[in-house]
């Protein structure tokens, strides 16, 4: 059982980072409101479904880390 909960706990410790890395930064933003009105109307349209996935992806993966992370020390 430590085992596969151990190999469990890498493979989401690598998509953990993952998804973290694919995030953009929150100063993103800004450079955003200052390049202009036309990539504000179109082009946050679609990026805001990928922002949303990779939010509540990193929810989840998070959860699974602590969870993991606690049945490992409970195990050792």
């Amino acid at each position: 059982m430590l085992a596969v909960t151990s190999i469990l706990l890498v493979i989401v410790s690598i998509m953990l980072i993952t998804v973290v890395l694919l995030q953009s930064g929150r100063s993103a933003g800004l450079s955003g409101a200052i390049s202009g009105g036309a990539e504000q109307l179109m082009g946050k349209q679609k990026a805001r479904g990928l922002e949303a996935f990779l939010s509540k992806t990193t929810v989840v993966l998070a959860v699974l880390f602590f969870l993991l992370t606690i049945t490992v020390a409970f195990y050792m």
